[in-house]
């Protein structure tokens, strides 16, 4: 099995880490990938590092290296629009929910895919909205390595700042209210082992990957009750979800900071979460199923 993976975005957000890590689960189970990303980015460098195949993302080189290979993933909206401008089998990643349009262009690029990987049940459904047929859709969710249990104190939050849909205001306004300092990361596994709290404050979330990596330390979590994040976040069972208002999210960070038992049970149920329903195994051998239904 050759798979052309394409990918468009500039930095390295969850979609990236997740193209890494299912790379590196196909070639551990003899799929041959090739890599087409920008140039520039930390994603092209990352892939080099490993000693991957991967070349310049370009139009003319999508469409020569498509023919060489059994089928296309584009895992980025870029991506799946010069995944549907060129030939061969086309599976599209979807990890975000859109408001959809009406317009022949649209509608001929949501009908182009073989198949639609959606990061969640709440993607799916935005997806059927749009007018996707169910049985072209297959949920996949995310999947995130088990890292060592966390051992810290901080109030830790990503790095959003560059994504106006991303609640980073409202958690700094939080994190006032409840006397606290927040720390932003842009490096999550280095970050967590120093985490007592996770907050995750957001408009919209297909998933939220950076919500599994800190439950996968076993750091109780603070989400946006919105999109996709219920599918992973239990409120009271193995995290805490919010309304996005500051006096809540507030509260609940100083819940989990005062009541210790509390957090500790929270944290062991939401690595116990990830062990069960995201890891990157799980993630591979799903993407692979949907490939095979695909090629088949």
């Amino acid at each position: 099995m050759r798979i052309l993976h394409l990918d468009s975005g500039r930095q390295m957000r969850g979609g990236q880490w997740q193209v890494l890590r299912l790379i590196a689960g196909l070639t551990a189970a003899g799929v041959e990938s090739t890599l087409l990303a920008r140039r520039d980015g930390p994603l092209f460098a990352a892939a080099r590092e490993r000693a991957w195949r991967v070349q310049p993302l370009s139009f003319p080189r999508v469409l020569l290296l498509a023919r060489r290979h059994d089928l296309v993933h584009a895992h980025d909206a870029r991506a799946h629009t010069l995944g549907a401008l060129s030939p061969g089998r086309l599976v599209v990643a979807r990890r975000v929910a859109f408001r959809g349009v009406g317009l022949w262009p649209a509608q001929l690029k949501y009908s182009r895919p073989s198949k639609f990987l959606a990061v969640s049940e709440f993607v799916k459904q935005t997806l059927i909205a749009r007018g996707v047929p169910p049985s072209k859709i297959e949920v996949v969710y995310d999947g995130v390595p088990l890292l060592d249990p966390a051992r810290g104190a901080d109030v830790v939050a990503p790095d959003t700042a560059g994504d106006p849909r991303k609640g980073a205001p409202l958690a700094l306004e939080a994190a006032r209210l409840a006397g606290v300092t927040l720390q932003f990361s842009s490096n999550l596994e280095q970050d967590l082992p120093h985490a007592a709290v996770f907050v995750y404050i957001t408009e919209s979330e297909g998933l939220g990957s950076g919500v599994l990596m800190a439950m996968s330390a076993g750091v109780p979590v603070v989400a946006s009750k919105v999109g996709g994040l219920p599918e992973m976040v239990r409120h009271g069972e193995n995290g805490l979800l919010v309304e996005n208002a500051p006096a809540a999210i507030a509260a609940a960070i100083r819940e989990l900071l005062d009541d210790g038992p509390l957090a500790r049970r929270l944290g062991a149920a939401a690595r116990q979460t990830v062990a069960e329903r995201f890891t990157v195994d799980r993630m591979v051998r799903r993407t692979m199923e949907v490939y095979r239904q695909v090629l088949s």
